[in-house]
């Protein structure tokens, strides 16, 4: 199975839909209550539960998931109901439309619960009809939506934002030390599609940190990363050099970081990062080790990129 601890826990939310083809003539002994095997629809219904909820015993590779809400509804197939689903031929047959719908909170999608869920409540749909109806057929399984996680990254941002890296190490800026964070930091952003428009490397120097930062708020960047010097080292400068430039802070993002790394290693709260914003232009501190630098940007893209549209007066 696919490591997804890296994964945000955010809220997830899928719809999906299958029909069961069979005659008028069948349609008319459901809508009378003459099935020989009683009540359609109830029975239909807890069996697609049913089905969602053992998901993970049927597909190897998926993920158990939380399911926080589920609905399933049935209704008979008309153009005027469901033509935005199907196309016109569709309904040049009867059937019956399976409709399901379902959030979770959590690291994973739930759309393979949802589609086993209308898939298991059509196959209950078919055995229940099968002693009245010999040409029964089920199709157009499909999903129709799916939000949270990657599907949900253009909402963030509709053009490439411009980002800078800074690192801030005595012993990298001499060429003692070889950086990883702030590479690993230009990778994360370039994977997401940000645009790294600037790098640089400066020793622990409060005044040189400074010195950076702004000529790239001068220059319109649109966020600023650094790394190195968050601890409580006696040459970690970082935050103080920032904090003392900021024009307004964004607490949020810090917390957003801790928590997320706390939840993997209790050394999360050694941190001292801050963030915030200088003109329209945010930065954020994050620590020097690659895995929680790599943590740090994990627990905040790509929603921090909404940061820009909000300091240019966009809201939410």
């Amino acid at each position: 199975m696919r490591d997804i601890t890296s994964k945000q826990i955010t809220l997830r939310s899928a719809r999906a839909i299958s029909v069961i083809f069979c005659s008028a003539g069948t349609i008319r002994l459901i809508q009378n209550e003459q099935l020989p095997k009683g009540n359609l629809f109830d029975v239909a219904r807890a069996a697609g539960f049913i089905g969602a909820k053992l998901t993970p015993q049927l597909l190897p590779h998926c993920h158990p998931v939380g399911i926080d809400g589920m609905d399933i509804q049935f209704s008979f197939l008309s153009e005027e109901k469901h033509a935005e689903f199907f196309d016109k031929t569709t309904f040049e047959k009867s059937g019956i439309v399976i409709l399901g719908e379902a959030k979770s909170i959590g690291r994973t999608g739930i759309e393979m619960e949802m589609l086993t869920a209308v898939s298991v409540a059509a196959l209950e749909i078919y055995d229940m009809l099968k002693p009245v109806d010999t040409a029964l057929e089920i199709g157009h399984i499909k999903l129709l939506k799916k939000t949270g996680g990657k599907s949900d990254r253009k909402k963030y941002f509709s053009s490439s934002p411009t980002c800078a890296v800074l690192v801030c190490s005595d012993s990298t800026s001499e060429g003692k030390r070889e950086d990883k964070s702030g590479t690993l930091i230009r990778r994360m952003l370039e994977d997401i599609n940000a645009s790294v428009v600037d790098y640089q490397i400066v020793p622990d120097q409060k005044d040189q940190i400074q010195k950076q930062i702004k000529k790239w708020v001068a220059d319109d960047v649109h966020f600023i990363f650094t790394t190195g010097g968050t601890g409580l080292g006696p040459r970690d400068n970082t935050v103080e050099a920032v904090s003392e430039i900021l024009e307004r802070d964004a607490d949020g993002i810090t917390e957003a970081i801790r928590n997320y790394g706390q939840m993997r290693t209790p050394l999360a709260m050694m941190s001292r990062a801050v963030a915030g914003s200088i003109a329209q232009t945010l930065i954020v501190t994050l620590p020097g080790s690659t895995s929680g630098a790599k943590e740090s940007m994990e627990a905040i893209l790509p929603a921090i990129f909404h940061a820009r549209k909000m300091m240019k007066g966009g809201g939410h």
